[in-house]
This record gives C-alpha cells, structure tokens and sequence, in this order.
C-alpha cells in the first residue's frame, strides 16, 4: 500500500513562509511587504474561467484593500509569460486590469511552503488557497476553497477589518461581523471577574457573553 504524502501547512500565529520569487512585477519577497497587511492567494491555472472571476473580483476590489493597507498577491504553477497573458486577456475580454503581481512558482515551492497542493485535489496544481498576513510577516488567518469554487472576495475584506479591530480594540467579533456592529468583549478569566461582569456596563447576556459598541 502506497503511503500518501500529506502537504505541511503553515502554523497561525507564527512567521509565514518566506518566499523570494519572480511575479509579473519583477522579483518579490515576503519582506517586500513588511508593515502592510498581505494577502497571498493561490489559483490553479491561467486562462481557466473560475480563476477569471476570482481575479477579477481581487481587481475591482484591490482600492479597498489598500485603503485597510493591505496588498493582493496572486499565485499559480504557471510561468510568468502565461501570467502576462491571462493578465492582457482579462483586460481585453472583460475591461477589467489585474494591478496586483502574480508570483510564477513553476518551482512548486511557494506553493509546496504554504500547503497549496492538495494530493486529493491535484498534484501539480494549487487549490484556491487564501492567506492574510500581517504587518510582522505573522500568519493570521488561512482559508481552503477546492478547485470547482470560487471565492468571495467580499468575506476577505470582512475579515480583514475583524482581524483590524480585533488588534486594535482587543476584542472578538461574532459571527458575520461587519462595522458599526457590537463586537465581544472577551470572557472573564477569574470567578471573581465573572461576578463583577453585569455590572460593568456592557451589552450583557451572561458572564461569558457580553458585547458592546466601539
């Protein structure tokens, strides 16, 4: 019985996996992007029409992420003269301009550092895999999409601004948290704490669910 290698995937909260590698905007390294938010996301393959909407979507949204500073990076096992053609290809057919670099990773070893190749799923091929890494080059937050679905942009620029607020106010947010709405004021970690937490002026249910408003 053949044994099945299982990919190593890269650990939140802890350093992610360096890179150094050639985009279709020159040589990029996770350096590169040190005091901006990063969010890396892999494709299986140019010129296929699930990925297009992806890409797409990444671009007419890009102002957006910027503006939370925060920088798109994309990624697929295909060279770097395939990225420059799909790239002209979406502008020509859907008007539409890919201002983001797609890293070349012909190699495999981007895609091999942060788990995109999926032996289930393909092994020469990425699955639609996003990260977010922070400003420290930390790894926050990974999401897996298989090869036949695409992504929702949109949830990424949510948790992107959860992860902002989480940071900024110590705070958790609850499920589809979007801004303007009571985020989680975190549980109490004495029984002590736990008896004071109705009084203390927050949005409170019981003592280890309270919210409030920022």
């Amino acid at each position: 019985m053949s044994q099945i290698d299982t990919p190593t995937l890269p650990q939140l909260n802890r350093p992610a996996p360096d890179f150094n590698a050639k985009t279709t905007h020159g040589q990029k390294t996770l350096a590169d992007y040190s005091g901006k938010w990063l969010l890396l996301f892999s494709h299986p393959a140019d010129f296929t029409p699930v990925c297009t909407t992806e890409f797409t979507a990444f671009a007419q949204r890009s102002t957006a992420f910027r503006a939370m500073n925060c920088e798109l990076l994309g990624l697929s096992i295909d060279s770097v003269h395939s990225h420059i053609a799909w790239v002209r290809n979406i502008k020509e057919k859907f008007g539409v301009s890919i201002d983001f670099p797609i890293i070349a990773d012909l190699s495999m070893k981007v895609a091999n550092d942060y788990g995109m190749i999926q032996p289930g799923a393909s092994d020469t091929s990425a699955v639609r895999a996003t990260f977010l890494i922070d400003p420290n080059g930390i790894l926050r937050a990974m999401v897996y999409y298989p090869m036949t679905n695409g992504r929702s942009v949109d949830e990424f620029l949510r948790l992107l601004e959860a992860l902002q607020t989480s940071d900024a106010h110590k705070v958790a947010t609850p499920e589809n948290w979007k801004k303007g709405e009571p985020v989680i004021v975190p549980s109490p970690a004495t029984t002590a704490a736990a008896e004071q937490r109705a009084s203390e002026g927050f949005d409170y249910v019981d003592w280890y669910f309270s919210r409030k408003m920022l």
